[in-house]
């Protein structure tokens, strides 16, 4: 195929409709149809990216292989597609504005008056383009932030507008996210917002070619007429995108609703084969139907947001379908956890994750949790902070070094177990000064991590700026807590375990973050699998 297609995904009528999972199902019925499909996501907010974001603002942050901390849709998109992400698949307004004053700092602009359009808007252009030009894709799927109408929003659906124009007939494509609201007083599905919504659209210059309607009960054969005379898109183009059970629903979903047919025939391409999910639908019928439940405690600081701890929760359900078991997820927030209540919080559970984070905030509770699973034989996974927990719990409570610390939370200590890195020191900025994306590391002989991996070397995603503090590893051995796995050109700890814990791992990294429906976490399959035998033991 000689050029890239181009699709993009606009929202309207309200936030939170789901583009992100809409633009991945589709990418998914691409994919399964043999074009080469990605998926970016433009955010219209100023920060440059999300790693300095508070979790109840925006979610996690999702990293990539390459170190960009990302919106957690890339994260949807590495889920659905099992493609690898990076730092051109999320474009940020701050990232774009720096990117211009930059030039004009330089005098690329030869002294003329930097403005929105064309410099802002060209910039967009040339960010929304670097995957298409890169030659590994046939189709480009490009999700932006916000809804229609938003200030902040404008000049991307400028961009948008003008990459319409410029790309030509057949070569782009808008398809257009609202929702069809149900009113229970008049009882009936109400198609005026979208109606509003598409006239926003066209007022900004782009007409949309698909239209994909959020709704809670059926969109009837008159409903759907309605929107596509008053909306001006074809009959076949008004996709019903109705509330499903789990969102690895959606992608046979719109391929019941024509989703990537209508696509298809407005981009100008064969269909080349029937979709093959036989795989996806393998792993649903797993999910769908367990033979066993388990309990795992999520014990963190940010549990009361779902979406800050969104690749976890999705890890589970990976594990969970690999196992043939149902893992419910128990949020535990570690601010609360004490040692009055933490008896009755953890004794019942069959597995404990303590999560990533930062900050002081929640970490005695945290370390609690940790001591709990770990002296009442419960299998135990610290992801990150948690791994730091693990290594200050063992200090405190085993090696009897009762003032044992991080330096992030007391830069004082007396036992430094865990601190930050040399070349950290004297960085001041918050923003990308940590240790990020994809770092290598080789794995002990006979470790519980060496058998779950099935390698020697293994290369994970990193965001954290504090580490394992080596003075202390010959003592922590010693005593029985054991460094399986090391950076090979650091020599930086990045897992611990206790070999006289039935399962018991601490990891530096986020393995939550590699886990595919394709290719669930091996050490989220293995934690999973450890809470079963478990729970069988009671």
């Amino acid at each position: 195929m000689a050029a890239t297609k181009y699709i993009f995904v606009t929202g309207g009528v309200s936030s939170s409709l789901g583009k992100g999972i809409i633009a991945a199902s589709l990418a998914k019925l691409l994919q399964a149809r043999g074009y080469k499909t990605t998926i970016q996501k433009l955010d219209p907010y100023i920060n440059v990216d999300p790693g300095t974001l508070n979790p109840y603002e925006h979610g996690e942050c999702y990293v990539t292989d390459d170190g960009a901390e990302t919106d957690l849709d890339l994260g949807h998109y590495e889920r659905f597609l099992n493609e690898r992400t990076s730092q051109a698949n999320n474009v940020t307004t701050g990232r774009i504005y720096q990117s211009v004053i930059e030039k004009e700092r330089r005098g690329e602009f030869l002294g003329k008056t930097v403005q929105v359009v064309p410099h802002i808007t060209n910039e967009i252009k040339e960010r929304i383009q670097i995957l298409g030009k890169s030659g590994e894709y046939d189709i480009v799927i490009t999700e932006i932030g916000g809804t229609v109408g938003d200030i902040e929003s404008l000049p991307y659906i400028e961009s948008v507008r003008q990459l319409l124009w410029e790309l030509g007939e057949h070569n782009a494509i808008v398809i257009h996210l609202t929702l069809v609201p149900f009113l229970a007083a008049a009882g009936e599905l109400k198609t005026k917002p979208t109606q509003h919504s598409v006239k926003t659209l066209m007022e900004s210059g782009i007409k949309a070619d698909i239209l994909v309607c959020r709704t809670e009960h059926e969109l009837s054969k008159d409903l759907r007429d309605k929107l596509a005379l008053f909306c001006n898109v074809k009959r076949e183009a008004v996709i019903q995108s109705i509330d499903a059970s789990t969102i690895y629903d959606v992608p046979n979903l719109m391929l019941e609703e024509g989703l990537d047919t209508v696509t298809l025939e407005k981009l100008d391409l064969p269909s080349k084969q029937d979709p093959n999910l036989t795989q996806w639908n393998q792993f649903l019928d797993r999910h769908k139907n367990p033979k066993d439940k388990v309990t795992i405690g999520l014990i963190g600081k940010y549990v009361e947001l779902q979406d800050s701890y969104k690749s976890i929760q999705e890890a589970f359900i990976h594990a969970g379908a690999a196992n043939e078991v149902k893992v419910e997820v128990k949020s535990i927030h570690s601010e609360f956890l004490t040692e009055d209540c933490i008896e009755s919080k953890i004794a019942g559970l069959d597995g404990v994750l303590v999560a990533p984070g930062f900050g002081e905030r929640g970490i005695e509770g945290k370390i609690a949790a940790v001591q709990f699973a770990r002296e009442n034989n419960i299998p135990f996974l610290g992801i990150c902070l948690g791994m730091q927990m693990a290594v200050i719990e063992f200090a405190r409570n085993v090696l009897g070094l009762k003032e044992a610390s991080s330096t992030e939370m007391n830069p004082n200590t007396k036992h430094p177990v865990i601190s930050i890195m040399e070349e950290q020191k004297n960085i001041t900025e918050m923003g990308g000064t940590m240790r990020l994306g994809a770092w290598d590391c080789e794995l002990n002989d006979g470790s519980i991590v060496k058998e779950v991996y099935g390698a020697s070397v293994i290369s994970e995603r990193h965001r954290h700026r504090y580490e394992f503090n080596g003075d202390y590893k010959e003592q922590m051995e010693a005593a029985g807590l054991k460094a399986t796995g090391v950076n090979p050109n650091t020599g930086l700890v990045e897992i611990v375990e206790n070999p006289a814990h039935p399962w018991f791992v601490g990891v530096q990294y986020h393995p939550e973050y590699k886990s595919t429906v394709a290719n669930p976490h091996p050490l989220f399959v293995a934690f999973v699998k450890a809470a079963v035998e478990n729970k069988g033991k009671k």
